[in-house]
């Protein structure tokens, strides 16, 4: 065997290789430092010309910001480079919905991948599928409302977080939810890893939680009325220094109502 693979480990259905530290799974590297792979497009390098160029500020029912988004280029205090800092002024004392950002282009099934940074203790953010379900980015919660819970639907896969002042990486897989005749037919389904370990696998998302500042059909039916129209992905501003980089999204076709890899 080739000395760069340690060892295998075996995850549900899907075979995951640990290759210098990184894991591989069907669907290529995930963890923190995983590049984009063939077809993915990279939406947050650090830059500011990309945040401006593939990010609006999302105009929900609570929007206090003003454009140019204000989220700021700042060092990336453990890597070389440039990240983005949420931290923008509108969001002040957690008011999120107020400069939230999200992708211009929007997505039905895609791969994602996400890396982000809590500079200090209690420091909040989140990461929303389709401008509807939130991935939380939160420290010291390890309830269904924290760090990597989809939002109210799962408890807090917490042992696999790196902690404040460390690099922390979601791999997403998602597939958006499926009509017929204007009615839901099938739920939204999503996989993730967490910094590489595979902690929520085809998971069925019941509803958008969060009422209508949280995105895209919050409002409707007590959240439980989703339509079948694309969104892209959502970063929230709570006003703490949570920073982002290294953010690619790969589109998909999912026939099959499966996300596990």
């Amino acid at each position: 065997m080739n000395r760069l693979f340690s060892r295998i480990k075996i995850s549900g259905c899907a075979a995951i290789l640990i290759v210098c530290g990184q894991a591989m799974s069907a669907f290529g590297q995930v963890g923190v430092g995983t590049k984009a792979p063939k077809g993915a497009e990279m939406y947050l390098d650090g830059s500011r010309k990309m945040l401006d160029e593939k990010w609006v500020y999302w105009e929900g029912p609570r929007f206090k910001a003003k454009p140019p988004i204000k989220w700021t280029v700042v060092n990336d205090p453990v890597d070389k480079g440039t990240v983005i800092n949420c931290n923008d002024p509108a969001s002040a004392g957690g008011l999120y919905g107020a400069a939230d950002i999200v992708t211009k282009k929007e997505f039905r099934d895609f791969r994602a991948h996400v890396e982000f940074l809590i500079t200090k203790e209690g420091g909040n953010s989140g990461v929303y599928l389709q401008n509807r379900y939130e991935i939380q980015v939160l420290d010291g919660d390890t309830t269904s409302h924290g760090m990597a819970a989809i939002i109210n639907e799962t408890k807090s896969p917490y042992q696999a977080y790196n902690g404040v002042g460390k690099w922390n990486s979601y791999d997403i897989l998602f597939r958006a939810a499926r009509f017929k005749d204007g009615k839901i037919v099938q739920q939204p389904i999503v996989t993730l890893y967490f910094n590489g370990k595979k902690v929520h696998s085809n998971h069925k998302i019941s509803q958008v939680w969060g009422g209508p500042n949280s995105g895209i059909d919050g409002g409707n039916n007590g959240g439980k009325g989703i339509t079948d129209k694309p969104g892209g992905l959502k970063l929230q501003s709570e006003g703490h220094d949570v920073y982002y980089r290294n953010i690619w999204i790969k589109e998909m076709e999912l026939d099959k109502g499966d996300t596990d890899f």
